[in-house]
């Protein structure tokens, strides 16, 4: 059995009650990330716009901010973005006769004011629509 002199004893209580000497304050641990992916800091224009007909209308061309293959965080003046809002989104977007523009089916789930009165957007892609074609032949059908 081990008396009030057992070294062991007297070194686990020495360190129980040893306060700290350094006034430097505790480095918290930083939070884990929740991101399933990746972010690159990449510039892509976008052509953005609500898929449901029932939300009022709008066309928004943007630059991107960060990019992942899940998400897309971007800023803009369009007041219309809310949480849960589904979107059309055509990324990368070029209106050259030639380019072949991907959609994309995304909804928005990140919407916070900035101090510049922007709003920083963060969408998630739910599924791509397919190729975009901006060409045109013409007007009238080709048969």
């Amino acid at each position: 059995m081990a008396t009030q002199h057992d070294p062991i004893h007297e070194l686990i209580n020495e360190l129980m009650t040893k306060k700290t000497t350094t006034d430097a304050p505790l480095k918290q641990a930083s939070a884990p990330e929740r991101r399933g992916n990746r972010r690159c800091k990449i510039t892509q224009l976008m052509r953005i716009r609500p898929s449901d007909p029932k939300k009022p209308h709008f066309e928004d061309l943007r630059g991107s901010v960060s990019v992942s293959r899940s998400g897309v965080y971007f800023q803009s003046s369009e007041p219309g973005y809310e949480v849960g809002l589904r979107l059309f989104v055509t990324m990368p977007y070029s209106n050259d006769p030639a380019s072949m523009n991907r959609e994309y089916l995304a909804e928005v789930v990140r919407r916070d004011v900035l101090p510049t009165g922007m709003f920083g957007i963060g969408i998630k892609i739910l599924m791509e629509m397919g190729i975009q074609h901006s060409y045109n032949f013409g007007g009238g059908t080709p048969f």
